[in-house]
């Protein structure tokens, strides 16, 4: 089905998240926006976080509406985060989003985890197919976290994003600390760093057979005042710009004198 043709004075947003659709941190997002803009929401059905990337090839997919009112439109999906965008995009969308918008994810997606992220494999998605894309999310797990904080921070870069675009081939990682309030917005690289300690081992009784839990200590190691972790750690909003373009530019050189022919 297709929804009605939307107005064109304001940006047609797509949205959809990793933490599902009755997640706190999508309903919060939708809230912010639906004064600046027509929202169409397509999220899992259920969690989905560490998704990254991936899409259904092995079951059908399907999906249901769930709200329908002036300026917006829900629906839940049984696949993916990434799923969501490109069945969204197909079935319901009359005409291609200006904008689309992943979170607001429940805990952090700085630092390397933005490799991991379902939050952010929504963004990237959303970059691939040429249309300026951003990803939210708090530093905060918990499933009542407060994001009335983020309101303002949130208004002001989707406006600015609307109004200006973003480079070819590039979207955003845009993550925020545990406050009340911000010292600033600090546009800023990806820190290193790595995970630790991933699996744990543990027993089903009696005679059970073991399985593993994924947990893990993430370790910095990079906290560098023009990073995200930096920024995070000292109260600022860390906007991280990511290219879907993963060649490595600066090593190109060196391993044409190496290995072409």
């Amino acid at each position: 089905m297709n929804i009605a043709k939307m107005k064109e004075d304001k940006p047609l947003i797509l949205i959809s998240n990793d933490d599902g659709f009755e997640a706190k941190g999508i309903r919060e997002l939708v809230r912010f926006l639906r004064p600046l803009g027509q929202l169409v929401v397509m999220a899992p059905d259920g969690p989905r976080s560490g998704m990254s990337c991936a899409i259904t090839s092995d079951r059908p997919v399907t999906y249901s509406q769930f709200a329908n009112e002036e300026g917006f439109s829900a629906y839940k999906c049984s696949g993916t985060p990434v799923d969501c965008i490109k069945l969204a995009s197909t079935e319901i969308l009359c005409r291609q989003p200006d904008l689309i918008i992943g979170g607001i994810n429940h805990g952090d997606n700085s630092a390397i985890n933005v490799h991991y992220s379902g939050t952010m494999g929504i963004v990237i998605e959303g970059c691939l197919r040429g249309i300026p894309s951003i990803g939210f999310s708090l530093c905060d797990h918990a499933a009542d976290a407060d994001f009335s904080p983020l309101e303002r921070p949130i208004c002001q870069i989707v406006s600015h994003v609307w109004q200006c675009g973003l480079p070819e081939s590039v979207c955003l990682n845009v993550n925020f600390p545990l406050a009340a309030s911000f010292k600033g917005i600090r546009v800023c690289r990806q820190a290193r760093g790595r995970w630790m300690n991933e699996w744990e081992k543990r027993q089903r009784p009696p005679h059970g057979k073991d399985y593993f839990w994924l947990t893990g200590n993430f370790v910095g190691e990079d906290m560098q005042e023009d990073t995200d972790r930096w920024a995070l750690k000292e109260g600022y909003v860390a906007v991280t710009p990511i290219s879907i373009d993963m060649t490595a530019s600066a090593a190109m050189e060196e391993l044409k004198e190496r290995i072409s022919e």
